[in-house]
């Protein structure tokens, strides 16, 4: 179970329009609706939209898991998931003159049920495709590099519209290049990248619970992701109100965040080359500790400091790719001990309780952060509010630093390494054999 460079490349493809979908759920949409619906009914909508994601990862993730096709297991959910997430996302981001909240709740509902048949089966697809210690971890990197790929042509999107801002035009532009590249890539990549026939009968729920509870590693390393999730939800919901309220700024934000991604992107090849010589969980830990080392100084900036700041971004940025491939390669690992326990290749579900402990790190961000933030005098309408922008730096810069040193501290000795994966990996092939690619 191998692949070669272009199979892997091929694999990753997809999550470059799954990206140019996902940064206007999150950006742009609010504020298009909110104009005419009102910011918080918008923000109510779009929420209940996302947590319907809480009920349909494990079930959909769990489906999967036990679906039996000649196509496999992983594929044909996508293909399923491509109409569904094609249709809602036209409707939204091309809606007709009038609208009111059931047909953006309506419509946010399926692109959110599209959106986990497809990337849920991806994600766990990948997991599946090569048993190899460094593969996955390659396999991981070509995904979220597409994916910061594809986020900064979203973010990038309304200036090469010429708009400046999410408008009607911008949307309608993005609705078409979803229209043309999702089906595109994500039909060459199904048509060119393997499924492999696994003995799968996962266990039922009772004993399959159990099993999930004594993944002593499985705890560990979600804990960890938690934590990390947290150091990084933090700066991303926080990012504009530094920017302006802090570095008075607020010109600068969109060079910023270009210039972040565009150096995580340069810098996974070297990460993935130190993950093939010390091991994915120390290479993550370090990578943490290189973002804290840096970090740890944005607290003492104020109005002016922009350059320095764009430093800071630039070293920050070498770790923000590693952050998202190396933890998904770890886990894929960790599949290997449920199954080699008798859990039954439940690769789905345990990519759907990831999915869920993604979603709980961004919300917690956010609902630990501004709350606490307007209760230290914060006002986002104030020009001048030292003390509020005190409390905003020490939330942006030195809170983060605090749980990303948890999930090292987590990581450092984490027990399943290289010699471990492969023992474990001989353990399920002698009770399943090795899986072979289907047509």
């Amino acid at each position: 179970m191998t692949l070669g460079r272009g199979r892997t490349l091929l694999y990753g493809l997809p999550a470059l329009p799954l990206a140019v979908m996902g940064v206007p759920m999150y950006v742009f949409l609010p504020g298009f609706y909110g104009e005419t619906l009102g910011l918080a009914a918008v923000g109510t909508a779009l929420l209940v939209a996302r947590l319907w994601d809480v009920v349909t990862d494990p079930l959909i993730g769990s489906l999967g898991d036990r679906l039996k096709t000649r196509w496999g297991r992983r594929r044909p959910l996508m293909a399923a998931g491509l109409p569904i997430l094609l249709v809602s996302a036209w409707a939204l981001f091309r809606p007709p003159a009038e609208v009111d909240l059931v047909y953006l709740l309506g419509w946010g509902l399926a692109a959110y049920l599209g959106w986990t048949l497809m990337s849920l089966p991806y994600t766990a697809w990948g997991a599946e495709l090569t048993e190899d210690y460094d593969g996955r971890a390659s396999l991981t990197a070509a995904r979220e590099g597409f994916m910061l790929a594809g986020t900064l042509l979203a973010i990038a999107w309304p200036t090469i519209m010429g708009a400046g801002r999410a408008d009607a035009e911008t949307l309608a532009g993005l609705a078409w290049l979803l229209v043309i590249a999702l089906p595109l890539t994500v039909g060459v990549t199904l048509w060119r990248v393997p499924e492999y026939r696994l003995a799968a009968h996962p266990v039922g729920w009772r004993a399959g619970w159990a099993l999930l509870r004594h993944n002593k590693p499985f705890l560990r390393l979600l804990l960890a992701y938690v934590m990390n999730g947290l150091a990084n939800g933090l700066p991303a919901s926080l990012f504009t109100l530094f920017v302006a309220h802090v570095l008075l700024a607020e010109a600068w934000t969109g060079p910023l965040l270009l210039v972040y991604f565009v150096i995580g992107i340069a810098a996974l090849p070297g990460w993935l080359w130190l993950s093939r010589r010390i091991g994915k969980h120390r290479t993550w830990a370090i990578s943490m500790l290189w973002t804290s080392a840096v970090f740890i100084w944005v607290p003492f900036l104020g109005p002016g400091d922009t350059w320095a700041f764009l430093l800071i971004c630039v070293l920050s940025g070498v770790g923000v790719a590693v952050d998202m491939a190396l933890p998904a390669a770890i886990q894929a690992d960790l599949v290997d001990l449920d199954t080699a326990a008798g859990g039954g290749r439940r690769t789905g579900l345990y990519f759907g309780i990831w999915n869920m402990a993604t979603k709980l790190a961004l919300a917690l961000a956010v609902g630990i952060a501004f709350p606490l933030l307007e209760g230290f005098g914060f006002d986002a309408t104030a020009i001048d509010n030292r003390d509020g922008t005190l409390a905003l730096a020490m939330f942006y810069g030195a809170v983060p630093v605090a749980f990303k040193l948890l999930a090292t501290a987590l990581m450092w000795h984490f027990p399943v390494d290289r010699r471990m994966q492969t023992a474990t990996r001989a353990r399920v092939h002698a009770v399943e054999g090795k899986p072979e690619p289907l047509g």
